[in-house]
């Protein structure tokens, strides 16, 4: 079980890529192939006195995709990280890709080298959410922008099968992401996937105000990518406003610090709840290989939990089970949960 990882990729690679990494050969037995300049990873590999131990190799990529390049760089870079990457799962050298760079390259570069499972025209990047009850999955979280009502049954039918995998639920309740819950509400986009959605055996609940997205009412949430990106990147800066403000709030005053400290334990949980960390990366879905996208953010702990959360699907043959599930709605009822990545 080997790992492809874009050391290249991230706000703050390839120290941080490189530690997250290393942690999850370290903690899990992971096997790596780490993909960059040569030289560089090789600093950085010194800086672990027990990576003599460990298994981890390099592959040599000496171009990066900048986070302000446009996705379509990664066609006119063939050394590029992410693309060396995607090429060596594409050949059989690793089972997975994990990436934290520039999410358009990862797409294009993951889509070009491994191709599309049958029936599928867009891959869908599958993100998962916390909610009242637990966790839900939304689906696309940013990998295809334009799309037909076509396009969001099979998001549905893709989240519906990862859904089962992701969070062991039998039959999951997928909900269409809408500005309110009548059928004849939203563009036309949503209209026409509406109308399309009842006559499928998906276990579909109709439109999902967007108010009700993190109560746990739905266990997929489907929309299209522009949408998806636009709410999850909305999520984050809410949870980082509310964390300033009540950090502000608390400094007020001796009572107000008092009270902090009694709920630290609270606070603490609360926030672990809607750290992406938490969760590690999403997986592309809809392509005969995997690749599973983190945070450009991603922390070192955020780093080694995605490496883990691309073993892990390796491990559970998700690409094979997501096949499976396009084709038979009884093969959702998967393995039994395992949460969200420890």
């Amino acid at each position: 079980m080997r790992i492809a990882v874009d050391a290249m990729g991230g706000d703050d690679a390839p120290r941080t890529v490189v530690h997250g990494a290393v942690a999850a050969a370290r903690e899990d037995g992971v096997a790596l192939l780490l993909v960059g300049a040569r030289a560089v990873l090789e600093d950085e590999l010194a800086r672990f006195p027990e990576v003599d131990s460990l298994s981890i190799s390099i592959l040599d990529a000496p171009d990066v995709i900048g986070m302000g390049e446009p996705a379509l760089a990664v066609r006119r870079r063939p050394g590029a990280s992410v693309r060396v990457a995607a090429e060596a799962v594409a050949d059989g050298a690793a089972e997975a890709l994990f990436t934290a760079g520039h999410s358009g390259a990862a797409v294009m570069a993951a889509h070009g080298a491994f191709g599309l499972l049958e029936g599928i025209e867009r891959p869908a990047i599958a993100a998962t959410i916390p909610t009242r009850d637990g966790a839900a999955i939304l689906v696309d979280a940013g990998a295809s922008v334009s799309c037909r009502p076509e396009h969001l049954v099979v998001f549905a039918r893709l989240g519906a099968a990862y859904a089962s995998v992701m969070l062991g639920v039998d039959r999951p309740r997928v909900g269409l992401l809408s500005n309110g819950e009548e059928p004849g509400k939203g563009t036309s986009l949503v209209r026409g996937a509406h109308a399309r959605l009842v006559e499928t055996p998906l276990h579909f609940i109709g439109n999902l105000d967007a108010s009700e997205l993190f109560t746990g009412a739905a266990d997929v949430v489907v929309c299209d990518g522009f949408t998806g990106d636009v709410v999850l990147k909305t999520s984050e800066g809410l949870v980082e406003a509310i964390d300033g403000l009540m950090a502000e709030e608390m400094a007020r005053s001796v009572t107000a610090q008092v009270g902090a400290v009694l709920t630290r334990g609270a606070l603490r949980r609360f926030r672990a709840r809607l750290e992406y960390s938490e969760y590690g990366g999403a997986p592309l879905l809809g392509l005969r290989h995997l690749c599973v996208i983190g945070h450009g953010r991603s922390s070192p702990k955020a780093i080694a939990t995605g490496v883990r959360l691309a073993a892990r699907f390796a491990r559970e043959r998700l690409v094979a089970r997501l096949e499976d599930g396009l084709r038979d709605p009884g093969a959702w009822r998967a393995a039994p949960s395992h949460g969200h990545a420890e």
